[in-house]
């Protein structure tokens, strides 16, 4: 049993408003694993006036860039050394499978070093060369931190989603709320104390687990300069209306529903085989998952089954199993939700391969669903255009490259995707026309120097990299 009966505001563990825990339940079997303080609106002023008073202050703000460089290293390093707890605490919250929270550490470390590489190297102020080499005015340009951030990230890759944010705003030399959800409240109360332990001054990070309303007041509070958020779209579309409405600086990565095009040329075993964390990272509970699998009409039933083949292979169970492939849903109105999906697949008319709404036998005490193919699947039908956030994979045909491009921009959505073909330029010719921020060729991984982000209903701005260290600072231009 693991317990923070604390909140952890402005550097400090401190009594919480509310002082009644909320249980924190397994995904496996819906036992009690933590108990947790959670954030209410009294939380959150404090949280919002520690961050404030140490902004004006300066004493985080106007430390060199390259001491800030220097603190976010070590934390990156704490992290490192504590890497196999840090997996552990997610699969026993999240019900994220082994195999993937442990896969995903190397990924942090990537992904923080790019964000410090990108600090080293950015152009905190620079000196304009004027285009009239006669005029004696020099533009002198300078990013500058925001001020307070508050930085809203969904439970299912919590480690993730907290440094892509925390990391770029720490170096900018903002102050930052970080907003969690109350069923990551283990494995982020453990980020606080690593936190701690890097020695951060008085008020410049908070972490607060906290439900819908709470964050949404965050959101909403008048000392709160920008917002960085990671979620569902419908959220997204609401602190998009609260930034709006008040002229809050805001980032939103949002939902998806990505395709993989299947070139006519493609390796199918190769393709199917990429496909097995393309499609199904993270029990499908992934933005970035590639769900709609776009196949060639002359090669439609090779790749159905080889899909099919696949999904029947891979292991369902307890995700601290290690030969499990896929856990459970992280919460039982999760569980139903997929369900609920797959049965509208079959009402709407499409081909049950494999799987259904039925829970896998033997696992009946936990959130589990049946990992679900469904092929001659037409794009309009709404299993093709919603995001399920599930093990649920739909197989669509088409014609030829012009109808695979149209078929995959056929969504609201645009955040990632993959092309698969024998022709690295043909691969690259298709990739570079779908309307979607990340595009894969034959499996390859995301990179972290790169933007990352969507198009459409899938975001506004990017993260990672340069372009994303930019988004948490201001321009400031002095003329002499």
């Amino acid at each position: 049993m693991i317990t923070y009966d604390r909140l952890f505001i402005g550097g400090s563990w401190v009594e919480p408003g509310d002082s009644e825990l909320l249980d924190i339940t397994s995904p496996h079997d819906r036992s009690v694993i933590g108990r947790a303080a959670q954030a209410q609106p009294v939380d959150v002023d404090r949280a919002v006036a520690a961050a404030r008073t140490s902004f004006e202050a300066g004493a985080w703000r106007t430390t060199p860039p390259a001491e800030r460089i220097a603190v976010l290293r070590r934390f990156n390093a704490l992290r490192e050394r504590e890497a196999e707890k840090i997996a552990n605490l997610i699969s026993l919250e999240n019900g994220s499978a082994g195999w993937f929270t442990r896969a995903g550490q190397p990924g942090l470390t990537r992904q923080a070093d790019a964000c410090l590489k990108a600090a080293e190297e950015f152009g905190w102020e620079e000196t304009l060369v004027p285009s009239d080499p006669a005029s004696p005015v020099r533009s002198v340009v300078r990013r500058e931190a925001i001020g307070v951030v508050a930085a809203v990230i969904p439970w299912n890759s919590p480690f993730s989603s907290a440094t892509a944010k925390i990391i770029p705003a720490l170096l900018a030399g903002n102050s930052v709320v970080l907003k969690v959800s109350p069923e990551n409240s283990l494995s982020m109360g453990f980020l606080a104390e690593l936190l701690e332990r890097v020695g951060l001054p008085e008020g410049v990070i908070s972490v607060l687990p906290a439900d819908r309303q709470t964050s949404e007041y965050l959101v909403s509070h008048r000392e709160v300069d920008k917002i960085a958020f990671t979620g569902s779209t419908r959220a997204g579309r609401r602190i998009a209306s609260i930034a709006g409405e008040r002229l809050k600086r805001v980032s939103l990565e949002l939902g998806g529903k990505s395709a993989a095009i299947v070139l006519p040329d493609a390796d199918v075993e190769q393709a199917v085989a990429g496909l097995k964390f393309g499609s199904l990272l993270n029990n499908g509970e992934s933005c970035i998952a590639q769900t709609r699998i776009l196949a060639p009409r002359d090669r439609y039933e090779e790749v159905v089954t080889a899909v099919k083949d696949l999904v029947e292979s891979l292991k369902v169970g307890d995700p601290g199993d290690p030969g499990t492939f896929i856990g459970p849903m992280i919460r039982p109105d999760q569980q139903e939700r997929v369900r609920g999906y797959i049965r509208l697949g079959i009402e709407e008319g499409a081909r049950l391969v494999t799987g259904g709404p039925q829970i896998p036998d033997g696992l009946e005490k936990g959130n589990y669903v049946t990992p679900t193919v469904f092929a001659d699947v037409d794009n309009s039908m709404r299993i093709a255009q919603e995001e399920i956030f599930g093990p649920v994979l739909v197989v669509i045909p088409y014609d030829d490259e012009d109808d695979a491009v149209r078929i995959a921009n056929d969504s609201e959505y645009g955040l990632s995707g993959g092309v698969w073909s024998a022709d690295e330029g043909r691969a690259l010719a298709v990739a570079r026309r779908v309307r979607t921020g990340t595009v894969t060729i034959n499996g390859a991984p995301v990179g972290f120097d790169g933007p990352f982000g969507g198009f459409k209903a899938s975001g506004v701005g990017r993260e990672y990299g340069a372009v994303g260290l930019g988004a948490y600072t201001e321009y400031k231009t002095i003329t002499v």
